[in-house]
């Protein structure tokens, strides 16, 4: 009885604290944490970003202007009488978003990750629109710790300039800064640690998150110490040009994790060993963690950060996960009150005016942390000095759960995307809904929205959906979004791409149910006769919106690239396609071999195979689904010659076994050309002759056998390979996608082998299976 009095007492507290939080948490985080760079300044970085996107000739038709005496994060857009456009905004990020709301909805034409320029005509008379928006969302932040090791691990400067440009027309204002590792490698060397024990507590390039993370050590090292400088001159050239533009940037702090050696520099500080995270042996696994509570933690903290600022500058925001997928030695309130002071105390102590970002993604993980640990953890961090990213808000809310995070400002963030798989998928109704019902929830602490993918590089719609609605107070029209969407995509205003996209949304865009999508697809999963493959829609409306998409080939414009991101659509469509008819393929592949029908399993495996044939050559025609480009940026951000085998065993590995012995096998798997035709297809027909021969020989498949069979022939030597691939597209995407389509259209009709017996989850199977797993 008492616990409950003084849960309600504390929840009265900070029922009365959101009264006045929830209109001001957001402006006041905004102010506190936005760079100090002059207006002059952010408006020369807008303009020198207008240029990159449109060219230096159009882009003097467009005039900017930072002005802070607008509301806070809001733009204005005019015409002037000399004819140009003038966009004033609250900041830099504001007038970009100004610009990129005309180019799109003005202007018809769109700015996204594979079209990273806009053609202007030449003589261009730019229409006359008054328009003046203020974002719903303070924050609008962007990124996963992992998206730097999924997604932007092998980048170069111009490859963050352009995704930079795009960071800000989509009007983001937060994002990461983690790399960290040269300033350990100080730290560190100051302690006493040679320069062995540094080497082998830092993981490769491709694993550097998750040894931040303290989850692995030294897997996949050395890494070279000429990369940890590179790097961080990289960092610093990035974080100059997101605040030039207004943007704000995260800072690593200390999280506790620290090398196994740390115990001969400080025998006698407090540690625990760091839980063994899947099933990482010993040599890459179980660093150590100082606790809170020894004054280690304390100098260690505040020494690693004090580094860390005098090297990035600050925003006054640091982020840090002590228990992110690993879980705290002990159950309990005072532990978890205690370790969270400790590490807001020693941001406090080197800027006063720190703000801890946390992800909230290991209150996930609802069978240890149950919500007394959770209160105890937040309320121990002064109101509004902790900012949580409620990592998958459009799945699995944590927010409604723990009372808006007990006061603690969050932000509702959209994670669709694990190990940067792909595969068409996205909760459109969700993120719509869900933002507003975030916002209008009683005595709600939400300030911001954001997107937290692992991995980037698929199902755009998704992304840009999400941030047009964080800017908007209100619900979007999901119909007229996705119209206008297609008409900016392809600049040409057609029936046929317009019910395609429909389509789209209404199918594999429109999940809502609780099923753990991570883009494992039977094709590019170890085979076995024990995989269960699912879909959430009706796959006939794929089917449909590939024929739409084919029928419209001559109506796509070629000019200002329209014609690229029309073929990018159209392989990702047949690559869907390919993808569920494997899958159906596969289901009756089973129901073959339960049923000892052999004729009938060869003449699926066959198709199978032939299947395979078919996504290797359309993913061939496309730049932007090539093995080849993933390896050669790798090897190019090698600091020498010498060390390329390390950086492409690096990206080899975490394509394929991540980790020395599967240890987390196709986490990251991609539907890449490469991929295909030396990983997927290999690793099948193994599977196929041996439960062929097990068939032929009337003897149960041997699943054990086959498994170390493919593990030693396919999987684990993939990462040891050097063979080159292409950096080229080959083919013609409509040619080979037509082909398709009709081949295997008509084979879906002979129905003498294949039956139309799929998989399918229903949502009550799908919640009572959430339901045991937590």
């Amino acid at each position: 009885m008492v616990g409950r009095l003084s849960k309600l007492l504390l929840i009265l507290t900070l029922l009365h604290a959101l009264s006045y939080g929830r209109g001001q948490f957001g402006v006041e985080l905004v102010r506190r944490l936005s760079p100090e760079t002059s207006p002059d300044v952010q408006e020369e970085a807008v303009r020198q970003l207008i240029q990159r996107v449109v060219g230096v000739h159009a882009s003097a038709s467009f005039v900017v202007e930072v002005n802070k005496a607008l509301d806070l994060r809001s733009y204005q857009i005019s015409l002037q009488e000399n004819g140009k456009v003038l966009i004033v905004g609250w900041d830099g990020v504001s007038v970009c978003k100004g610009f990129h709301y005309y180019l799109k909805y003005v202007l018809n034409k769109d700015f996204e990750w594979f079209k990273a320029q806009i053609e202007l005509p030449e003589n261009l008379q730019l229409p006359n629109v008054t328009v003046r928006s203020t974002s719903a969302s303070p924050i609008i932040y962007y990124q996963n710790v992992c998206t730097w090791s999924y997604s932007f691990v092998w980048w170069n400067i111009e490859q963050w300039r352009r995704h930079i440009d795009w960071m800000a027309l989509m009007g983001i204002n937060l994002s990461l800064a983690p790399n960290q590792e040269a300033v350990w490698q100080d730290v560190y060397t100051e302690l006493g640690l040679s320069d062995k024990e540094i080497d082998d507590h830092f993981a490769g390039p491709a694993f550097q998150a998750w040894q931040r993370m303290g989850n692995i050590r030294g897997w996949a090292g050395p890494l070279p110490p000429a990369h940890r400088r590179l790097q961080q001159l990289l960092q610093q050239r990035i974080v100059q040009a997101q605040r030039e533009l207004g943007m704000s940037v995260t800072l690593p702090a200390f999280a506790g994790h620290v090398p196994v050696a740390m115990r001969r520099i400080f025998p006698n500080a407090s540690y625990s060993v760091a839980q063994r995270w899947n099933h990482f042996p010993d040599p890459y696994c179980c660093n150590l963690f100082v606790e809170p509570s020894d004054p280690l933690f304390q100098q260690l903290a505040t020494m690693f950060l004090r580094r860390v600022v005098n090297t990035y500058g600050s925003n006054h925001v640091y982020f840090c996960d002590p228990f992110n997928e690993m879980q705290p030695r002990v159950a309990d309130p005072g532990y978890m009150r205690a370790t969270a002071k400790a590490i807001y105390n020693s941001m406090r102590e080197v800027d006063g005016k720190a703000v801890w970002l946390l992800q909230g993604w290991m209150f996930l993980k609802t069978d240890y942390w149950k919500d007394q640990l959770i209160e105890a953890f937040l309320t121990a961090v002064p109101l509004g000095r902790i900012l949580v990213l409620d990592l998958q808000s459009e799945q699995f809310p944590q927010y409604q759960r723990t009372f808006s995070y007990y006061g603690q400002p969050f932000v509702w963030c959209m994670l669709n995307n694990f190990g940067g798989t792909l595969g068409m998928f996205g909760s459109a109704r969700l993120i719509n809904s869900g933002i507003g019902a975030g916002r209008s929830m009683i005595n709600s602490s939400m300030v911001g929205v954001g997107i937290t993918p692992e991995g980037i590089n698929q199902n755009y719609a998704m992304f840009s959906l999400t941030l047009e609605r964080a800017w908007s107070a209100d619900d979007l029209d999901l119909s007229s979004w996705f119209d206008h969407f297609t008409l900016a995509r392809y600049g040409v205003n057609d029936t046929r791409l317009f019910q395609a996209w429909q389509l789209l949304r209404s199918s594999v865009y429109d999940f809502h149910g609780l099923q753990r999508m991570r883009g494992k697809y039977v094709l590019n999963r170890r085979p076995g006769l024990n995989l269960k493959p699912w879909i959430w829609y009706n796959a006939s409306k794929v089917n449909e919106a590939w024929e739409l998409l084919l029928s419209a080939k001559h109506v796509v414009p070629l000019e200002d690239d329209r014609y690229g991101i029309y073929e990018h659509d159209l392989v990702d469509i047949t690559r869907q396609f390919l993808q569920l008819s494997i899958d159906q393929i596969y289901v009756n592949l089973k129901s073959a071999y339960r049923k000892s029908q052999l004729t009938r399993f060869q003449y699926l495996a066959g198709h199978l195979q032939q299947m395979l044939d078919d996504m290797e050559r359309i993913l061939a025609s496309s730049a932007h689904f090539l093995l080849g480009n993933w390896l050669e940026d790798a090897k190019q951000l090698a600091p020498s010659l010498d060390q390329r085998p390390i950086y492409e065993f690096n990206a080899r590995n975490q394509l394929t076994a991540w980790g020395p012995n599967g240890q987390i096998l196709d986490y990251a798997s991609k539907q890449w050309s490469g991929m295909v035709r030396d990983y997927y297809k290999p690793r099948w027909n193994i599977f196929l002759d041996a439960v062929t021969l097990a068939m032929q020989s009337n003897c149960p498949f041997n699943a054990t056998s086959f498994k170390q069979r493919v593990a030693n022939e396919i999987e684990l030597p993939f990462s040891n390979l050097t063979h080159v691939y292409p950096t080229k597209p080959v083919g013609d995407t409509w040619l080979i996608s037509q082909d398709i389509y009709i081949r295997w259209n008509s084979y879906a009709k002979d129905t003498e082998f294949l039956h139309n017996n799929r998989l399918k989850l229903s949502l009550k199977k799908s919640t009572a299976q959430h339901r045991n797993h937590n």
